[in-house]
């Protein structure tokens, strides 16, 4: 490529050979900027990235399947508020009638031209005309519709932080307890080699060693195993924000601590009258019973009103004539119709009074959730986890120096491996109930980007 352009440039002479030379630089760029642009696209994306809780939230606002299909029904909605503001189209209607086909002239006095003949053409419009303020009902059921959709995508949003609050939380919960069991193997590996001193001396027997160890690789497997449960809940949390290609490698900034912050209490809403799924179905209530009206409003049969112009020749070469149909209602009166739109309110209605009746029971057992497990984690924390810490110090401080047996020490330190793993869930169950909690009593939000 090098040799390319300096010949290039020892050709020209004066301004062509700075010209050249510019073009084959820019030449140079460009292949240049091409190769290393397939190199990017030929090159695995980025495995390793951090995500905090926040921005798992915002990913799974744009990128999550189930909110993009309840988006799509709000524009499914919106076509059918265009539909119902349409009014009927016209029918144009051209009919030639009275061509003879036996032979005989069909001529007139005044020619024999195919518009003179004694053809009978027609040309008709007939108009539908809407009446008893059915077109007005109808469009009310649409905006019901609309706003129904337009609520369940709130809600959507709604069960949908919920969804990746629990992921995500579960898998920092993995995480910290892979961590935990690490941390008791290791401080079982550490008396091991100790207990190798102490076996040297003949304080103890190999038996007691190997039961350490054997202790020690317990919990090593353990922490395997809390290991793999976060990479799978890590995936789980990928797949709610909507990666076409889940997967585990990434890292979770947020932790357990700062995911329950015992300083952030939760501030509730009282009311829940605007919560997103009682205001759809309070919306799907109000389209049952536009329907319904519509449904007894078309026992109304609507006009239709006709003009048409009429060519005969000779004795009616040019007329115009009006007219109107209607259905005559004689053998139905669109019972069937009424009947089923009766049901559909009814069924509108209870599933109104069984979702409030659902909301109000959610928001009890979210508010004594929160309660229960805030007390449980400040117990934890502040009382449980540093007597237990205090205890597992104490014991293996004398079993180093002979005076407390294996066994203390063995359950010294399972017990404060269980109680460090009730702190990390009491933790994790407190960030979870305090998202159930806002959840079950958050209401629609203007501040929430509308699709």
């Amino acid at each position: 490529m090098y040799e390319l352009m300096t010949k290039a440039i020892r050709c020209g002479r004066g301004a062509s050979i700075r010209i050249t030379g510019l073009c084959c630089w820019v030449l140079f760029a460009v292949l240049q900027s091409a190769v290393c642009l397939g190199a990017a696209e030929g090159a695995p994306r980025s495995s390793l990235f951090s995500i905090s809780l926040e921005q798992a939230k915002t990913s799974a606002l744009q990128r999550n399947w189930d909110l993009l299909a309840s988006a799509a029904g709000i524009e499914a909605a919106t076509a059918q508020r265009v539909l119902a503001s349409e009014f009927p189209n016209p029918v144009l209607s051209l009919s030639t009638a009275k061509i003879n086909v036996d032979n005989h002239g069909s001529g007139t006095v005044e020619g024999n031209s195919v518009w003179d003949r004694s053809y009978d053409t027609i040309a008709a419009i007939n108009q539908l005309f809407e009446v008893g303020g059915k077109r007005r009902t109808r469009q009310a059921a649409a905006k019901a519709g609309f706003e129904n959709a337009r609520a369940s995508y709130h809600d959507a949003i709604r069960t949908l932080h919920l969804a990746v609050t629990k992921a995500y939380v579960a898998a920092v919960l993995a995480e910290e307890n892979a961590r935990i069991l690490n941390q008791t193997a290791l401080t079982l590996r550490q008396e091991a080699s100790l207990a190798e001193v102490r076996l040297a001396a003949g304080e103890i027997s190999t038996a007691d060693k190997t039961q350490i160890e054997i202790s020690a690789a317990r919990f090593e497997l353990d922490a395997r195993t809390a290991k793999s449960s976060a990479a799978q809940a890590r995936v789980a949390l990928d797949v709610l924000l909507g990666d076409p290609r889940p997967t585990d490698h990434f890292t979770l900034s947020d932790n357990l601590e700062t995911l329950a912050d015992l300083g952030n209490p939760v501030s509730v809403n009282q009311v829940i009258a605007n919560r997103a799924d009682i205001v759809a179905a309070e919306a799907a209530l109000r389209k049952a019973e536009a329907d319904l009206k519509l449904q007894k409003l078309n026992r109304i049969p609507d006009p239709t009103l006709l003009l048409q112009y009429e060519h005969e020749p000779p004795d009616m070469p040019n007329t115009i004539g009006l007219g109107v149909s209607l259905p005559l209602p004689l053998w139905n009166r669109n019972r069937g119709n009424i009947k089923g739109a009766e049901a559909a309110r009814r069924q509108a209605s209870i599933a109104l009074e069984k979702l409030r009746a659902q909301a109000a029971a959610e928001i009890a057992t979210a508010r004594l959730a929160y309660t229960d497990a805030l007390e449980r984690l400040k117990d934890q924390r502040d009382s449980i986890a540093p007597k237990s810490e205090h205890v597992r110090k104490t014991v293996a401080y004398a079993y180093e120096k002979g005076g407390s047996s294996l066994l203390d020490l063995l359950v010294a330190e399972r017990n404060d491996n269980e109680v460090r793993l009730a702190t990390a869930q009491a933790a994790s169950d407190l960030a979870i109930a305090r998202a159930a909690l806002k959840a079950a009593t958050s209401e629609i939000s203007d501040s929430i980007s509308k699709p």
